[in-house]
């Protein structure tokens, strides 16, 4: 995630992988605004609640970014192992400096515990990258 502030409802673009697969962009327009999601979502299965549909084939992706060029924000995505490529179109949101990007975790279901496992995580800029 990219986020303008720390505040869990701040101004923020999202990249998401959903537990069963599902993967999505969204984004938080304004401080307080709900997260709106792009139209499209690759991958997962259905759920209660307003998941993906049925008919979408699960993928569980090998990689899954988040890259900011000015104001635009786009998802990247690597299903099989294929080179990380861009997946649909961006969205703009105009964040000022300074911001924070992020890994966030959590559970849908608050009775819920979920673990992850995070491996080869890259934070890249213009100055070169940090692992």
């Amino acid at each position: 995630m990219i986020r303008q502030e720390l505040d869990d409802d701040a101004k923020e673009a999202i990249v998401a992988l959903h537990g069963e697969g599902m993967i999505h962009l969204a984004q938080r327009p304004d401080k307080g605004a709900r997260v709106k999601d792009m139209e499209y979502r690759i991958g997962g299965r259905g759920r209660p609640g307003g998941a993906s549909p049925d008919s979408l084939v699960t993928v569980i992706a090998k990689r899954i970014g988040i890259e900011k060029r000015g104001d635009a924000f786009s998802l990247w995505v690597s299903l099989e192992g294929e080179p990380m490529h861009q997946f649909g179109p961006p969205i703009t949101l105009r964040l000022t400096e300074p911001f924070y990007v992020g890994i966030g975790f959590c559970s849908h279901l608050p009775t819920t515990v979920d673990t992850a496992v995070l491996s080869n995580v890259v934070l890249e800029n213009a100055a070169g990258r940090v692992q």
